[in-house]
């Protein structure tokens, strides 16, 4: 546990006395007659002194009560102010509701550190506002391996996510637009580049990650490549676009007709509007052209007249051939796309990961059309899986051997992650694997509910801005130890750069504010690697290593 944080517990401002609790509802605390309601808010840290044990929890609930149930059908008059300081902490005072998830040791730094609470503290026992110690002890001190994510409400020590757990299993960002995911992912990404745990591929919809991009005033932001130029490289589906904004992307990405197979097409099944008859011709249509040509031929052919014959030929559904060809003929905008490139954009993919870099995908003005996205995403995700595969089986025995964990992000995750098309995308099968071949997901997304629900089970780590829809919070929380209290947590957010973050990443579920991005203050801590170890995550990388990387 953390080190040089004191001898001794240090004890924050007194609150009450637990009056009543268990280990499903939580401890009932009244608080003291010198403590304001109004002073307690929702997703505070708490400690409580039991008679064996020190919790620490979190504020669920804040009300009122009173000793007497007849008080609010004849309230006192309290305009005398002496009679309102009687009654108020006596009959009438307030009443928080705190959730005790971890027992601390008494001494702060000791070698046991805090372990999960399967009690509750005794009657009478005294509960205090955490102290900054305590919430450090908890969440650790900002290091190679402790990425700084954020503030607990109303206190400047800093919350931070164990980046080795982060990245060991599935993470998601959520939350309804404008809430603040994507400041929340770029934090996240840095966190990663910071530790040198994994590799990062973003496939970046927006434009939003890899140069720069923008605040919800609509200012300019840093991305990911001017933070760490030497360690991030930007790949771009559309040359033009990235021309346009005065960048000049490290590869541009092409893509050969051949390597488009008709489970691409199945994963758009639901976006192209296509039966299930016509998605099925899509596999017809490779057997009977081969499974490297049949795209570029059948998306070739003239007239409905020809399309129809080849119904006939094939013995399928002439309307759900002419269907799929219509929707098909679509893809000849992409000016990514054509025959076979001159460059395998997996393998450059590949190269800049297992070196260490970090590949942004720009998709320029496809950012815009969904398919596009969904497509490509798909497509070369399923090929650095299969690759990934292949080299974690053929290192076997050789862990020096096997490939450098990789993060892919997805935004609009539900598109490729709901119910009916998870069992057919490489993201459905990543989400279930749990990093069996190295790599994992962080998904971006404000409608988690249409996510399918064995996915957000796999899902490690969960940073949720605020939702307001049933359905949604309903996912998001499904399964989590507390769920019904964290709902109320998560419905009383502030909808901007507040988050709930719970899983393994963090010990105990969190309330956070956001850290700043967007200053040259946070410009310099965020590109400043974490920890000062000679060897291993998190050290200074030297010059000369930055310029072996640059070029």
């Amino acid at each position: 546990m953390t080190d040089g944080i004191g001898p001794q517990a240090s004890q924050g401002r007194y609150l009450g006395m637990v009056v009543d609790g268990s280990m499903t509802r939580g401890a009932e605390i009244r608080l003291d007659g010198h403590t304001s309601v109004e002073d307690v808010r929702m997703g505070a840290f708490v400690t409580i002194q039991g008679e064996k044990h020190r919790f620490f929890g979190v504020v669920t609930d804040v009300g009122l009560a009173s000793a007497d149930a007849g008080l609010k059908h004849t309230p006192p008059g309290v305009q005398d102010p002496f009679i309102a300081q009687v009654v108020s902490g006596t009959v009438a005072y307030g009443s928080v509701k705190v959730m005790p998830t971890l027992t601390m040791p008494v001494v702060l730094g000791a070698s046991e550190g805090p372990s999960p609470a399967r009690t509750v503290p005794a009657h009478f026992s005294r509960s205090f506002l955490a102290s900054e110690g305590d919430v450090e002890a908890v969440f650790g001190r900002e290091d190679g391996r402790h990425f700084w994510i954020g503030n607990p409400l109303e206190m400047e020590t800093k919350v931070c996510l164990d980046l080795g757990a982060l990245v060991e299993r599935s993470m998601g960002v959520f939350g309804k637009s404008g809430t603040g995911k994507t400041f929340l992912t770029r934090l996240l990404l840095v966190g990663v580049l910071q530790s040198d745990l994994a590799s990062a591929l973003v496939f970046d919809m927006h434009s939003e990650y890899g140069w720069q991009g923008r605040s919800q005033g609509g200012t300019f932001v840093k991305g990911l490549k001017q933070l760490f130029p030497s360690r991030v490289a930007v790949f771009s589906l559309d040359e033009e676009s990235s021309r346009n904004r005065g960048l000049s992307p490290d590869e541009v990405v092409r893509i050969a007709y051949e390597d488009i197979e008709p489970e691409d097409i199945e994963v758009l099944q639901e976006n192209l509007g296509l039966s299930q008859v016509a998605t099925d011709a899509a596999h017809d249509l490779a057997r009977h052209f081969g499974a490297r040509s049949w795209l570029q031929e059948f998306s070739a052919m003239a007239g409905r007249d020809a399309v129809f014959d080849l119904a006939n030929e094939m013995n399928v559904n002439p309307q759900a051939l002419s269907a799929l060809h219509t929707r098909l003929r679509r893809f000849h905008r992409y000016t990514f796309l054509g025959p076979k490139g001159r460059e395998d954009s997996v393998r450059r993919i590949l190269e800049h990961l297992d070196r260490g870099m970090h590949v942004v995908l720009e998709f320029g003005r496809y950012g815009n059309d969904l398919n596009a996205y969904i497509l490509v995403a798909n497509l070369l995700t399923r090929r650095i899986h299969e690759r990934y595969v292949r080299r974690k089986e053929e290192a076997e025995g050789r862990a020096a051997a096997e490939p450098r964990p990789l993060v892919i992000t997805i935004e609009e995750a539900h598109k490729f992650l709901s119910p009916s098309v998870a069992p057919q995308t490489i993201f459905g099968t990543i989400a279930r694997e749990m990093r069996k071949y190295n790599v994992t997901l962080m998904v971006i997304d404000q409608r988690p509910g249409a996510i399918d629900s064995e996915v957000m089970s796999q899902i490690g780590t969960k940073l949720t801005c605020l939702l307001d829809n049933d359905r949604d919070i309903e996912s998001v929380l499904g399964g989590a130890p507390g769920g019904r209290e964290l709902r109320t947590v998560l419905s009383r957010l502030d909808s901007n750069r507040e988050a709930l973050v719970f899983g393994h990443a963090v010990p105990m579920p969190v309330v956070v504010r956001t850290r700043e991005y967007g200053s040259s203050g946070s410009y310099d801590e965020l590109s400043r690697p974490v920890g000062s170890a000679a060897d291993g995550p998190g050290r200074r990388r030297s010059l000369e290593e930055e310029l072996n990387d640059l070029f």
